[in-house]
């Protein structure tokens, strides 16, 4: 198709409130096709005659838009209207790919996100920028509380008022009031409107689109955390039950967590290895499967506290609580119930190829039987067995832990 497009352009010019300067405006006058919203449309039928339909076209449904610039691109240049900066969460990306580099111009307008800064008085240099805007999966939550400062891209589905309310049910209620919300309604249009408060007021309330959002979050008394590294004193758990620093670093390690993903905590204990994970890696889902009532409070105390909101606790026995979650890249089993060679069975289908499980034995039957489950599922295995004696000083007090064996399964093609 690119060898039929002679030397014509694509013009992506970006417009800020629903309007264009006069440079941008003479230069969609001279292209055989305009694209743009449905609202653009109607504001450039006061530069372009109308007597053509042929000459505009609706940037929605994507899809059709980018069909119909491939047919008329040999024809003339084309015009693309977009909202701010086409290469910030824009169209821009898509077209490039599609027709090439060389083919595309692009013209940027100031961004909704600077404009919402700006009438703010809030420097957005240190700021996260996530957009939810027209995207289906899962929202990423985790990246939207793990920053300060973050500008989101909303859309009529998931709204200022639904994110609002949504972050309401997933926070501790003693710390909603950390949490603030600016909404910019219709930013650089003559109908602009700026709403600031708390989580309850803006889910309160409804907006006009497009809007977009700036959440902050100011917490007086919030800890230096390391990503890794945290303490078994730090970790909230009871009589002992925790996997150990030192296992669970070298558990992580050998685990070699992607960045996103599925991740499964099975027998979680306190959540320490789930509470790291997570920690880790913010756009990972960690799922963390536990039985015991008790230590299900201690996760969810951790989780609140170290703010691992990619953490989500899954109360049952496995292999049945697994039944419901999708399937994992990688696995950590620090306890079974009992239920190994199930557990392992439904892990050795469900694990996606490449993906990795470890298996924490302690006891004897354990370290001997661990192996030869993964093995007989197609695993290639591997075992380190870690031994830990620490000692202060100078006081030379030595505490020896007992012995674990970490048991890898690497599942390949």
């Amino acid at each position: 198709m690119k060898e039929a497009m002679g030397d014509f352009k694509i013009h992506i010019v970006g417009s800020a409130g629903g309007q264009l300067d006069q440079r941008a405006a003479g230069l969609v006058q001279t292209c055989v096709l305009v694209v743009a919203s449905k609202p653009m449309l109607e504001v450039l039928q006061g530069l372009l005659p109308y007597d053509d339909p042929s000459r505009f076209a609706a940037i929605t449904p994507l899809a059709s838009a980018i069909d119909t610039i491939g047919r008329t691109i040999s024809r003339g240049n084309i015009a693309v209207i977009a909202s701010g900066d086409p290469f910030f969460f824009g169209i821009g990306e898509i077209l490039v790919r599609q027709f090439g580099k060389e083919r595309v111009i692009t013209s940027p307008a100031v961004s909704s996100m600077q404009l919402l800064c700006s009438r703010l008085g809030q420097p957005w240099h240190d700021a996260g920028f996530i957009s939810l805007h027209g995207r289906k999966g899962r929202v990423p939550f985790s990246a939207i509380l793990s920053s300060p400062k973050v500008c989101i891209l909303t859309d009529r589905e998931r709204s200022p008022s639904w994110l609002a309310t949504e972050l309401l049910h997933m926070l501790p209620p003693d710390q909603h009031c950390f949490y603030s919300m600016s909404v910019g309604e219709k930013l650089g249009h003559h109908a602009e409107r700026i709403v600031t408060g708390t989580l309850q007021e803006i889910a309160a309330q409804q907006y006009a689109e497009p809007n977009i959002v700036l959440l902050r979050h100011e917490d007086p008394a919030g800890e230096d955390l390391p990503t890794l590294g945290l303490g078994e004193k730090e970790i909230g758990h009871c009589r002992g039950l925790i996997t150990k620093s030192e296992i669970r670093a070298a558990a992580l390690h050998s685990l070699r967590l992607p960045e996103t993903g599925i991740f499964w905590d099975i027998g979680a204990g306190s959540g320490s290895v789930s509470i790291e994970a997570a920690r880790m890696a913010k756009d990972l889902d960690v799922y963390a499967i536990e039985r015991n009532r008790q230590q299900i409070a201690h996760i969810i105390g951790n989780r609140d506290r170290f703010h691992a909101w990619n953490v989500e606790i899954i109360e049952g026995e496995a292999p049945e609580a697994l039944n419901s979650l999708p399937d994992p890249d990688r696995v950590f089993i620090g306890g079974s119930g009992g239920n190994l060679p199930e557990i392992v069975e439904v892990v050795s289908t469900r694990l996606r190829q490449r993906g990795r499980v470890i298996i924490a034995a302690v006891l004897k039957s354990t370290i001997e039987k661990a192996p030869v489950l993964l093995h007989d599922h197609g695993f290639r295995v591997e075992m380190t067995t870690i031994a830990v004696e620490r000692e202060t000083f100078p006081s030379r007090q030595s505490t020896r832990l007992n012995p674990i064996t970490l048991v890898l399964g690497q599942k390949h093609p």
